[in-house]
C-alpha cells in the first residue's frame, strides 16, 4: 500500500499572532518544535515528544500539529493498530488508527482538533486506507472539561464525524466494556471491498469462529 502524505498547512488568527495548523509533520521538524508543558494526558511530555517523532518515522505515521510560534500545543497520530491489539489481527497495511488527539488546555476553546483532524484528509491522502478510533471514557478528561461521559462521548462523536467518520459496532470487550465507549470508522472510497470484510472480520470476532 502507498502510503500518501501531502503536507498541508494553515493559519488560524490568535490574539496578535497566528496559530499554525500543519501536517503530516516530518520528524526532524517535529524535534526542533517544543511541546506544551500541558499535552502530560498520556506521558510526561518530553516522553510523548519522543513518541511523535518516532510515530513520523514510521512509513505509515502521521503527526499533525498545531503550534503556537515553535510550541505544538495540540497534536492527532495516526499509525498501524499497536501489535497487542486486537485491530493488528488481520494483518493489514490499509488499517489506520486515529491515536491521541491532545489539545493543551489554554487552547481547548479555538476548535484545533477539528482543523487538525480536517488536515490529515486533505488531498485525499487516505481515501485507500479504513481509519478507525477507539473511544474509551477512562481516558476522557472530564475533569478538566466538567462534562459527563454522555456530553463528552458526544463531543467526540461530532468531532469525528468532521471528517465522515461514523460509529462502527464491535464485539471488542475493552469497547464494550462502557455503554459510552465506541468504534468509529471512515473508509476511503479507494478501499478494495477485501479489505472492508478483512476488518469485519476483525470488529466481531464471534461471529466467525464455528
Amino acid at each position: 500500500m502507498e502510503h500518501r502524505k501531502v503536507m498541508h498547512s494553515e493559519r488560524l488568527p490568535y490574539q496578535n499572532r497566528d496559530i499554525i495548523i500543519e501536517g503530516p509533520v516530518p520528524a526532524e521538524d517535529l524535534a526542533r518544535y517544543a511541546l506544551h508543558p500541558d499535552l502530560d494526558a498520556f506521558r510526561r511530555p518530553p516522553e510523548q515528544h519522543k513518541a511523535l517523532i518516532e510515530i513520523a518515522e514510521l512509513a505509515e505515521g502521521r503527526i499533525i500539529v498545531a503550534r503556537d510560534a515553535e510550541t505544538i500545543v495540540g497534536y492527532v497520530t495516526f499509525h498501524y493498530p499497536d501489535e497487542l491489539e486486537r485491530w493488528s489481527e488481520g494483518g493489514m497495511e490499509d488499517l489506520i488508527e486515529l491515536g491521541a488527539i491532545e489539545v493543551a488546555d489554554s487552547y481547548r476553546s479555538l476548535g484545533l482538533g477539528k482543523r487538525m483532524i480536517r488536515t490529515a484528509f486533505e488531498d485525499d491522502q487516505l481515501e485507500n486506507a479504513i481509519v478507525y478510533t477507539t473511544e474509551y471514557y477512562w481516558h476522557w478528561d472530564l475533569e478538566g472539561t466538567k462534562l459527563n461521559v454522555w456530553d463528552y462521548r458526544s463531543m467526540m462523536e461530532k468531532l469525528m464525524q468532521s471528517v465522515g467518520m461514523v460509529w462502527f459496532a464491535t464485539d471488542d470487550p475493552e469497547i464494550c466494556a462502557h455503554p459510552a465507549n465506541c468504534l468509529m470508522v471512515r473508509i476511503g472510497k479507494d478501499v478494495p471491498l477485501s479489505s472492508v470484510e478483512q476488518f469485519d472480520r476483525v470488529r466481531f470476532r464471534q461471529r466467525f469462529m464455528y
